[in-house]
């Protein structure tokens, strides 16, 4: 998935979070327990600090920081920190009109932070093992861009670009779920194939997937030119394999134990590849609501 030539993405939308390496450590358990904190966080809603047992700080407090900068098209496709920077505002030119007409809400950015090694975040202090995740107590998406070589190296994704936005899309899929107050509708502390937390897992995959479906269409409203060329077969098949790789069931086989859907929290292989679809092919927020959804 390519951003058009000629495309020009100003900085200053995601900010570069100090490195604090050491500050958190992740509970006992060894290789395994480090997987599981990895994957239990990946593309949550949930606070690291369930987890990883850090202390709560304030909020989006990261050391030494900058912002990225002003990219290109050119840099957007080849340099991750301006892939980031540019499906942002890709999303944001999105939610900024689709949220209004179809949730009857004015769509607020959330923050967002790339970071390196550990990051204090208003849910809690978290490492590099997380994976991406978004703090609704700060409303802000925090990303280790070194993720994506874990994502297919331990969990089979097959990796692109847009496996990546993928990724991206879906932490801000729970931005949207916050907005629309689903966050404390939900109770997220419960696991299991019908639970909240997976159902909450499978509408933020769903309205990634809605963004997915109109990236070619979305404008920069700055320059009026779509942010994105149209998506190839093989882009959206990479997408469709990070989200199978995420499913629990993969998750609990590659870490060498059985599958148990007792103890589900974002969903199987089949069923987030099945939402992210329902969103990509001209899903509405009410198609992706699996919060009051009959069956997933």
């Amino acid at each position: 998935m390519t951003f058009n030539e000629g495309g020009q993405f100003e900085g200053g939308r995601v900010r570069k979070g100090g490195g604090r390496r050491g500050a958190v450590a992740v509970g006992g358990g060894g290789g395994i327990a480090i997987v599981i904190a990895l994957v239990y966080m990946l593309v949550t809603g949930n606070s690291p600090q369930d987890i990883l047992g850090g202390t709560t700080s304030g909020a989006g407090d990261t050391g030494e920081a900058g912002y990225i900068g002003e990219c290109t098209a050119e840099q957007a496709n080849t340099d991750p920190e301006c892939r980031l920077n540019a499906a942002v505002q890709s999303l944001d030119a999105y939610w900024a009109t689709t949220l209004p007409e179809q949730g009857g809400v004015e769509y607020q950015m959330p923050e967002v932070v790339s970071f390196t090694d550990a990051v204090d975040t208003g849910c809690g202090s978290a490492t590099s093992a997380t994976g991406p995740f978004y703090c609704p107590a700060d409303t802000t998406v925090y990303e280790d861009l070194a993720f994506y070589d874990q994502l297919s190296s331990q969990f089979g994704a097959e990796g692109g670009p847009l496996a990546e936005m993928y990724v991206t899309a879906h932490e801000f899929g729970h931005h949207i779920e916050n907005q629309l107050g689903l966050f404390e509708r939900a109770d997220r502390s419960g696991t299991g194939p019908e639970s909240d937390s997976v159902r909450i897992e499978l509408m933020a995959d769903c309205l990634a997937g809605m963004w997915a479906g109109t990236a070619a269409t979305t404008e920069d409203p700055d320059t009026g030119v779509p942010f994105l060329e149209p998506i190839e077969r093989q882009e959206l098949e990479q997408a469709l394999s990070a989200a199978a790789a995420v499913g629990d069931d993969n998750i609990q086989r590659r870490s060498g134990g059985d599958v148990n859907p007792e103890a589900f929290s974002h969903g199987s292989s089949e069923q987030r590849v099945k939402w992210f679809s329902i969103g990509y092919n001209g899903g509405t927020i009410q198609d992706c609501n699996a919060l009051d959804a009959s069956s997933l």
